[in-house]
């Protein structure tokens, strides 16, 4: 019995730090939709962009590095000649695997015809008379794709912005199943189910850029990746499932690699998930199942060390592939059983060392008539789950480099997805996308008829970009208003926009606002609770403006967005309230000084005194910088001077540091 209520005290600690179920699952759909939308085959991308790892598979854990697979659309890996039958080679290139002389789980990638891109044929090396692409040369030619200041990290370039860690693979990828993984489909007795086999098997696998150490080629190899089939069957997982590989990872951070460095770690998370998948599918446990948890932790624990003694890791698809035989064998094999062998002689115990778990274990040992609810729902409040919603709305309210055709076909795809089964976190996702579609089209027609259009083609143009801008508003949230803003000003209508700007300052005055993780609970449960999420979204939320580069929305900040587009930001971020003052202070510029002297004053107090509320610590930068730029306007110089000083002392998350400067010298003081 004590053991069954530490599990469940357990479990509810681990719902606390990893995600109830219905996090995890808004996490996931939001992902889903957005990159399905992202990539529809409509919008004819050169490449996919594919988020994998923890966070895909619907973990938030802080330090957690964000991992990215990025493959070119017009390339594609065949097993067999037999399979060219599927393609037209006039808009792919293929590329046919040679496993003859690799370890199991990797290959070489052979070309056998003509019509790979410039990049690829610069990575070729000859062998044997035929091109073959190196992966070691496909590395180096392709590493500054992503950051400039990039660092190999295996098959990976990384970097970091905004202080979180970045890791982005370039690999191929093939619609077909790997061969040399056809047992895996006939283990699938009981786990995963038929479905899952089956949606697996037809999105094929990747290879990414890295041999196998002990391989003929090591330079020139590519591992096979099961990225995708991986995240997909952790979807396939029940919650306790999810929470033991949670579990696993919480062990591995702060219990077996404490205080070791990266190059002395020789255990991962990947060994992790891969003893949870082989626990689950050779159905060590009968059930899984929050009283159980700690149970489940220790079969896939046994697992792992048996594993370390034995000096072979099976590789979930390929079990050929011994994943150990890199790293753990001869000493350091025996030394890390050691390890793991002292940590099993302490029972379940062990767990007390770590920090994030070790007090639902406490309050159990010490309180042993202490009543566990495993009623997740009950865990976290509607305004914690909203915040955790919206937050993940926010950041994958993205849809890249888009021109006129693409927002065009964009619309399609979403017309297309209504017809699907859609959960509410799809709905809303695609809601607020939708929004954002409307809102880079608007602008794009704009900049492209200002010009070249006849009055009559500007009228109608403009009829129609401020029909979009409107329906945005009605599909997105309480900040979107202020695209409306920005479109008056940018057409010289300032009173129009001036309206639009009371409307919208009103919304953001309202004391049940949500932005960010600032919320007064209370109030937001009162204004907007048991609503539907699209409700609350048009009515109760705001978030960060995003600007993409490409388009110019406010010829004030052009020398920003081009500093940040020379830096290889896509987009500038600014707070809602700071673009609002700024807005009113550049229209009423034009119709009421005094008007404009007061929205300053509140931009100024705003940017000054913010503790973190209103102005996200790594928005700073462009808060200061517009701060900078409407006392420029004024004449204020000193005053300008010294918020441009400030803007450079920031975190420079918009990479704006280039125009800054300039605007620094253009002073002349």
């Amino acid at each position: 019995m004590a053991i069954q209520k530490t599990s469940e005290s357990v479990y509810m600690g681990m719902c606390l730090e990893m995600g109830t179920p219905q996090q995890v699952a808004s996490r996931r759909d939001i992902r889903d939709i957005a990159e399905m939308l992202m990539y529809s085959e409509m919008l004819n991308r050169r490449f996919t962009v594919m988020l994998s790892g923890s966070d895909r598979e619907g973990f938030r854990l802080s330090g957690s590095d964000l991992d990215y697979m990025r493959w070119p659309n017009n390339h594609r890996v065949i097993w067999d000649f037999s399979q060219v039958q599927f393609y037209n080679t006039q808009e792919h290139a293929l590329i046919l695997c040679d496993s003859s002389d690799s370890p199991p789980g990797f290959t070489l990638l052979w070309l056998p015809l003509e019509g790979a891109s410039t990049t690829v044929m610069s990575a070729c090396v000859r062998m044997n008379g035929m091109l073959y692409i190196s992966s070691s040369k496909y590395r180096e030619v392709t590493c500054s794709i992503f950051f400039s200041d990039s660092t190999p990290h295996g098959p990976c370039s990384s970097g970091s912005h905004g202080g979180v860690e970045c890791d982005h693979a370039l690999c191929f990828i093939s619609d077909f199943w790997p061969p040399s993984a056809s047992s895996w489909i006939d283990r699938c007795q009981s786990w995963p189910p038929p479905h899952v086999v089956n949606d697996i098997i037809r999105n094929g696998c990747h290879f990414v850029a890295i041999g196998h150490k002990l391989g003929n080629h090591t330079d020139n190899e590519w591992r096979i990746s099961f990225s995708q089939a991986e995240y997909k069957l952790v979807y396939s997982m029940n919650h306790t499932q999810f929470l033991t590989y949670g579990l696993l990872k919480l062990f591995l951070k702060e219990i077996i690699n404490k205080r070791l460095r990266d190059g002395d770690k020789l255990l991962c998370s990947y060994h992790m998930k891969t003893a949870v998948f082989w626990a689950i599918q050779q159905n060590a446990l009968p059930y899984w199942h929050p009283k159980n948890i700690l149970v489940a932790f220790w079969v896939c624990f046994k697992l792992l060390l048996k594993w370390v003694y034995e000096g072979n890791c099976p590789n979930f698809f390929i079990p050929e592939n011994n994943m150990f035989l890199n790293n753990i064998y001869g000493e350091a094999q025996r030394t890390l059983f050691t390890q793991l062998y002292t940590l099993y002689e302490k029972g379940i115990s062990l767990l007390l060392h770590s920090p994030s778990i070790n007090s639902y274990i406490i309050n159990v040992l010490c309180n042993p008539r202490l009543t566990i609810c495993t009623v997740e729902h009950t865990l976290i409040s509607e305004v914690e789950l909203d915040t955790d919603i919206f937050n993940e709305i926010s950041i994958n309210d993205s849809i890249g480099s888009v021109d006129l055709r693409i927002c065009r076909n964009y619309l399609h795809a979403v017309e297309e997805s209504i017809g699907l089964p859609l959960t509410q976190y799809h709905n809303v996702m695609l809601r607020k996308l939708t929004a954002t579609v409307l809102q880079r089209t608007a602008f794009m027609l704009h900049n492209l008829y200002t010009n070249t259009g006849s009055n009559k083609q500007l009228y109608i143009v403009d009829k129609m970009a401020c029909h979009m801008l409107k329906i945005a508003a009605r599909f997105g949230c309480v900040s979107d208003m202020l695209y409306i803003a920005m479109y008056y000003y940018k057409t010289f209508r300032y009173r129009d926009a001036l309206s639009v700007i009371d409307i919208t300052k009103v919304k953001l005055a309202q004391p049940y606002l949500m932005y960010g993780s600032h919320v007064d609970r209370e109030r937001y449960t009162e204004a907007v609770g048991g609503q539907s999420l699209s409700t609350k979204m048009r009515q109760a939320v705001a978030q960060d403006i995003k600007l993409p580069n490409e388009i110019f929305h406010i010829n004030e900040l052009m020398p920003e967005q081009q500093s940040s587009t020379q830096n290889s930001w896509p987009l500038l971020y600014i707070p809602p309230l700071v673009l609002l003052y700024m807005l009113e202070f550049l229209c009423s510029r034009h119709v009421d000084t005094l008007r404009a002297q007061s929205a300053l004053d509140d931009l100024q107090a705003l940017v000054h005194h913010d503790q973190g509320e209103l102005i996200h610590v790594h928005l700073r930068d462009i808060s200061w910088e517009i701060l900078g730029i409407c006392q420029q306007i004024t004449g204020n110089l000193q005053a300008a001077l010294y918020s441009y000083q400030q803007s450079l002392g920031q975190d420079p998350f918009n990479e704006i540091q280039t125009a800054t400067r300039q605007r620094i010298q253009d002073l002349h003081l």
